[in-house]
C-alpha cells in the first residue's frame, strides 16, 4: 500500500461544542473570557484541542473530553494532568495552568506553545531538534514527584508479546516474512523487554503530532499521559520509526550511529525494541477501533509495516520496497 504524506486523524469536537459549564470553568482558571479558539489537528482523541486567547490577552491550550466521546479518555486526561504538574522545569513540555474536572468532563489548561508540528515527510534539521530535546529529557534527573511512574518494561510486557497472539491467529495479509520468522521475532521482543529498563523519563508516544517545533528553533513534547521510566534512547528510536513511516528512504540508521541520544543503545538493543514495537502495532491494528477513534487502527497498521520494513532491512541487509 502507498504511504500517505499525512495521517488521517480522528475527528474532534471544538471549544464551541463544549458545555457552557466546562467553558466557564476553564475561563475561571484563565481569569478571563475566551474570545478566540482555534482547533488543532492531530492525534486520536475525540475531545477538544484548542489554542485560545482571552479578553485579557492571555493564551493557553485547552484539551477536554467526556466519557460520552470515549469512555477511557477522561481517565487519560487525569493521568496527564498529574504528570504535567510534576514535570521538571527543564523538560521541554507545556506547563499545567489548571484542571477542570466535574466528574464527567475533564479539561486541561496548559501553557500555549507558539510553533507548529514538524514537516511530514520529516526534515533533517527538525529531526535533529527533536533528538536534542529528547537527549535533554534523558539527562534530566527524575524528580520525586514522578517516582510513581510505571517502569517501561511493565508497560510493554503485554504489547511486546503480540507475536504469541499473531502466531495463534495471524492477521489477514500478514507479511510472509513475519510468518516465517515468528520464532526469531518473538525472541527479539522478549529481549526488548529487558533492554528498555532504565531510570530516565520516557514520553513513550513521541510522533510528529505530539511535537511542536518552536519559533526559536527548539522542540517541545506535548501529550504526556503515557509517561514511564526506562532506557534513555527509547523515545528517540520511536521518533525514527515515525520518520521511516513517511520517508522509507531517510537514513535513520546514520542517526543511530551519530547522535548522542543513542549512545547507550547497541544495534541489538534497537533490533529487539523494534521487534516488540512491530508485535504491538501489527497485533493491535486488526482489533476493532475504539469508540470515537475510527482512524487509529489504520495508523497502527502503517506503523507496523514501517517497523517491520526497517527491522527486516537491519537484519538482512535489504528490506525491499515498502508497499
Amino acid at each position: 500500500m502507498a504511504i500517505p504524506v499525512q495521517p488521517e486523524w480522528s475527528p474532534r469536537i471544538g471549544w464551541a461544542e463544549l458545555p457552557g459549564k466546562v467553558r466557564a470553568g476553564v475561563e475561571q482558571i484563565l481569569g478571563s473570557r475566551v474570545v478566540e479558539a482555534t482547533g488543532q489537528q492531530g492525534g486520536f482523541s475525540p475531545g477538544t484541542a484548542d489554542r485560545v486567547l482571552t479578553a485579557a490577552g492571555r493564551r493557553a491550550f485547552i484539551k477536554a473530553v467526556s466519557p460520552q466521546l470515549n469512555e477511557h479518555s477522561p481517565a487519560i486526561h487525569r493521568k496527564e494532568a498529574a504528570i504535567a504538574a510534576a514535570l521538571p522545569a527543564g523538560v521541554p513540555a507545556p506547563s499545567l495552568i489548571g484542571t477542570y474536572d466535574d466528574g464527567e468532563w475533564v479539561a486541561l489548561v496548559l501553557s500555549d506553545v507558539e510553533g507548529r508540528h514538524p514537516h511530514i515527510p520529516w526534515h533533517a534539521v527538525e529531526l535533529h531538534l527533536v533528538l536534542d530535546a529528547l537527549l535533554k529529557i534523558a539527562r534530566t534527573p527524575l524528580p520525586p514527584e514522578l517516582s510513581g511512574l510505571p517502569p517501561l518494561e511493565a508497560e510493554l510486557t503485554d504489547p511486546f508479546r503480540g507475536w504469541t497472539r499473531i502466531r495463534s491467529d495471524p492477521p489477514e495479509d500478514c507479511d510472509p516474512w513475519v510468518l516465517r520468522n515468528l520464532d526469531m521475532l518473538g525472541q527479539l521482543a522478549e529481549r526488548g523487554l529487558k533492554d528498555v529498563t532504565g531510570d530516565s523519563l520516557a514520553h513513550t508516544d513521541v510522533r510528529a503530532d505530539n511535537i511542536i517545533i518552536t519559533a526559536t528553533n527548539g522542540a517541545v513534547l506535548v501529550d504526556w499521559p503515557w509517561a514511564a521510566v526506562g532506557a534513555p534512547w527509547v523515545d528517540a528510536v520511536s521518533v525514527l520509526v515515525n520518520v521511516h513511516v513517511f520517508d522509507p528512504g531517510f537514513d535513520v540508521d546514520a542517526l543511530l550511529r551519530t547522535h548522542d541520544v543513542f549512545s547507550a543503545a547497541s544495534a541489538d538493543n534497537v533490533n529487539a525494541f523494534l521487534s516488540g514495537l512491530a508485535a504491538y502495532f501489527i497485533d493491535a491494528a486488526r482489533q476493532p477501533p475504539p469508540p470515537g477513534l475510527p482512524t487509529v487502527r489504520a495508523f497502527q497498521q502503517q506503523q507496523g509495516e514501517a517497523v517491520i520494513h526497517w527491522l527486516r532491512g537491519r537484519l538482512t541487509g535489504s528490506a525491499g520496497p515498502l508497499h
